[in-house]
């Protein structure tokens, strides 16, 4: 479960780290577009902004407590946003282009994947994440690739694991350079 996927954000009671700070304010962001369309996301976006003041409040207010650490936890996330903001982006308008050269619109889509045009418009802009059939219905109607459909990006717990776990594995002859779990290898 993506914590601050749209559907889940009202549950969550606070920000976690600088990743999930870069991600709300993100999302805080896109939200500002889609809130002049739809006056569905004021209060979604109302506690974004609560949870990334607290956040701030917390974490940032004295300059005597922040760590270098602290610092590139947080240039880090601010990069991993950035990719993955760039490849929902690309994504985006390639499904749009594709969708217009096959005669299609979003609604049209929506209806192909069984979903409502408001949630069809909210897996294209990347605020929910496309399941696993979306990607492949997506891939066979539209002729899409699917490396330009699913982002290649790791969760960064997920890497420091693998990267703990071989250093154990005496035997392993996989050798990883720092790119191979890169999330700007991708």
């Amino acid at each position: 479960m993506d914590r601050l996927a749209i559907n889940n954000i009202l549950k969550v009671n606070q920000l976690e780290s600088e990743l999930e700070y870069e991600r709300a304010t993100s999302l805080y962001l896109k939200l500002r577009k889609t809130e002049e369309d739809s006056s569905a996301y004021t209060p979604i976006r109302e506690y974004i902004k609560n949870l990334i003041l607290k956040y701030e409040k917390e974490h940032w207010t004295d300059a005597a407590k922040i760590t270098d650490e602290q610092v590139k936890a947080s240039d880090l996330a601010e990069r991993l946003v950035s990719a993955e903001n760039q490849f929902n982006y690309k994504r985006r308008e390639l499904i749009i282009d594709r969708l217009k050269q096959s005669g299609l619109n979003e609604n049209d889509l929506a209806k192909i994947l069984g979903h409502q045009k408001a949630y069809t418009l909210e897996l294209i802009n990347g605020f929910k994440s496309f399941s696993r059939e979306d990607i492949l219905i997506i891939n066979r109607l539209l002729k899409i690739r699917l490396k330009d459909l699913i982002a290649p990006f790791i969760k960064q717990e997920k890497v420091a694991h693998i990267r703990k776990t071989l250093k154990t594995m005496n035997n392993s002859k996989i050798k990883l350079t720092k790119k191979d779990f890169d999330f700007m290898a991708g």
